[in-house]
């Protein structure tokens, strides 16, 4: 026996019978056209330099009710899962249909506690930048929203806390690049949703980049130990600890004594030797006039050439045993020896793989 209840089918447009004919009726017909026209009319994109994008738009009301719904849109949707691991299957057996693909495994992992880790926060932010560049029209529609989500708490965290601006400065610029080229070019063929939620999204990231081009460092005062106290070569190992030159070169600007330091030519070229090939640094040899190699000169110029070595504190792992993408807690495995999933391997720790972001995405790549 069918179910009776309310339609849930739409009731519907009202038709009047006129001269010329049949003529749909409707009150906000009218309206909603005039609103569309006009949106889809005066909402320009305009791109300088291939930088800068201005947006121009007359109609403020279609404006404000467009976001509104955009951001009530992905409010809805905080869907984080919190997991752990996931397994990683690549085809359809009898036991399991279909593939996993980048967006569930975006989904499902737990990238919100592990913006929170700061030995952890880089690598996530190079994996939303990898994703930004060439894989995000790929997210389903839930894992695109997620991805702004992650990416906001991201931000305001930055925004809060003062640390690391200038690497999410990269990811936002990539991203923003990405944004235009899908919404002027391509655009609805392989974006997922409305056209409007999209320019509503690129209006947020180019937001975001106003705050943090406008984000002034402040300057705490502390009675108690600062970095200027420390020893010459206290201060000299922490700069041999760095593995990125825009670091050192930053860090140098603090204080007279930090800048002498991070003149030192013999931790550019440990910095060139360590990202490079002895091959690679000889076709571009900078010399000075008396002579010497100029060995920072060299960093910044083989950086353009060649891809450097990523190191972060902490990552994912995949169990070659198992198949299984996860994060592992160093806390746990030593206590309580927990390899961080259910793995059934003589001896788990010869199974496990560091993931960085690239494998993290070819891992996906069917």
């Amino acid at each position: 026996m069918p179910f009776l209840g309310q339609d849930w089918r739409s009731p519907g447009w009202s038709w009047i019978k006129t001269e010329d004919g049949w003529k749909r009726c409707d009150s906000c017909s009218q309206e909603l056209r005039s609103e569309n026209s006009q949106c889809t009319i005066n909402h320009s994109i305009i791109l300088n330099n291939g930088e800068e994008e201005i947006f121009s738009n007359e109609c403020e009301y279609a404006a404000k009710k467009r976001k509104k719904e955009h951001s009530g849109m992905d409010t809805a949707t905080h869907s984080f899962y919190r997991e752990k691991w996931i397994y990683v299957h690549k085809e359809s057996t009898k036991e399991r249909h279909g593939y996993c693909t980048l967006g569930e495994a975006f989904n499902r992992l737990d990238f919100l506690s592990a913006i929170q880790d700061i030995r952890r926060f880089t690598y996530v932010v190079k994996l939303l930048q990898l994703i930004a560049k060439s894989q995000l029209t790929s997210l389903s529609g839930v894992a695109q929203k997620n991805y702004f989500n992650i990416l906001d708490k991201i931000v305001q965290k930055v925004l809060d806390d003062h640390q690391n601006p200038r690497l999410i400065k990269d990811l936002l610029q990539d991203l923003s690049s990405t944004l235009c080229i899908l919404v002027r070019g391509v655009g609805k063929s392989v974006l997922v949703g409305n056209i409007n939620i999209w320019i509503c999204r690129l209006e947020t990231v180019l937001n975001w980049q106003q705050q943090l081009q406008n984000l002034q460092m402040t300057k705490q005062v502390n009675s108690g130990l600062t970095l200027s106290d420390l020893p010459l070569h206290m201060l000299n190992n922490i700069l041999y600890r760095f593995s990125d030159g825009w670091d050192i070169v930053t860090l140098g600007q603090v204080t007279p004594t930090l800048y002498m330091l991070s003149e030192d030519r013999r931790l550019w070229k440990k910095l060139c030797q360590y990202h490079f090939a002895e091959k690679q640094f000889c076709r571009h040899l900078i010399l000075s006039e008396k002579g010497h190699i100029e060995w920072k000169l060299m960093y910044f110029t083989l950086q353009k050439y060649y891809p450097t070595k990523e190191q972060y504190g902490d990552t994912l792992h995949f169990c070659r045993h198992c198949s299984i993408l996860f994060w592992k807690d160093y806390h746990l495995a030593w206590l309580l020896k927990d390899s961080g999933h259910p793995c059934t391997a003589a001896d788990p720790d010869s199974c496990f793989t560091p993931v960085s972001p690239q494998h993290f995405i070819d891992l996906f790549k069917f």
